[in-house]
């Protein structure tokens, strides 16, 4: 009995988290980080003030907790793409393109490109980003340099000037340009780094 009243408390906590991070993903996205507030939040969650801070610490807290699901979101369409099996320079184009498919989704490019930065600081953000998208793109970079595919470059900058571009195309994406442009001008700058005969098709 007690191992169930546990299981189900841990339940109703996680509904609550699940529905204050729901709450805080539409306003933020709808009003912005400044423009909303408490009450604003626990209202939209159907939930109480206290559960709100039994959870987070501040409305800041909420916020990041918003923009570390949202990159994890990101994160798992990559992978999912770039699925184990596929040429690694294959594999970076697929999770290339599954990264600016991802980030159409409403409100999603403002949240995690302009407005994170804003509240949280370059530093954390870039801390969010190591766990998520950017360690993708790591880890594809790594493969291709490891199976050759690209000559071994120093994987950190690399990754760091990749990613780069490929938030600025999610941007202009956002914007109204076509995200076909900016892949395969991407894809461009891959086969230009690759190893001879391993450009992507």
């Amino acid at each position: 009995m007690q191992e169930m009243a546990r299981r189900s408390n841990k339940d109703r906590s996680d509904t609550t988290r699940a529905a204050l991070i729901a709450a805080g993903r539409q306003l933020f996205i709808s009003r912005g980080y400044a423009e909303t507030g408490t009450p604003e939040l626990v209202t939209e969650a159907g939930v109480t003030r206290g559960a709100l801070y039994h959870h987070f610490a501040d409305k800041r807290a909420l916020f990041r907790a918003v923009v570390e699901a949202e990159a994890a979101a990101v994160a798992a369409e990559i992978e999912s793409a770039a699925r184990p099996g596929l040429a690694p320079l294959k594999a970076l184009s697929r999770g290339g393109a599954a990264f600016l498919e991802a980030m159409r989704v409403p409100g999603r490019t403002q949240l995690l490109l302009i407005d994170a930065a804003a509240v949280l600081g370059r530093e954390e953000l870039d801390a969010i980003d190591a766990r998520h998208g950017g360690r993708t793109l790591h880890e594809g970079l790594a493969a291709a340099m490891q199976a050759g595919a690209l000559p071994s470059l120093p994987l950190a900058p690399t990754a760091q000037l990749l990613g780069a571009a490929y938030d600025r195309a999610a941007l202009a994406v956002a914007a109204g340009a076509d995200p076909s442009d900016w892949h395969k001008l991407i894809d461009r700058v891959l086969a230009g780094l690759a190893s001879p005969g391993t450009a992507p098709r």
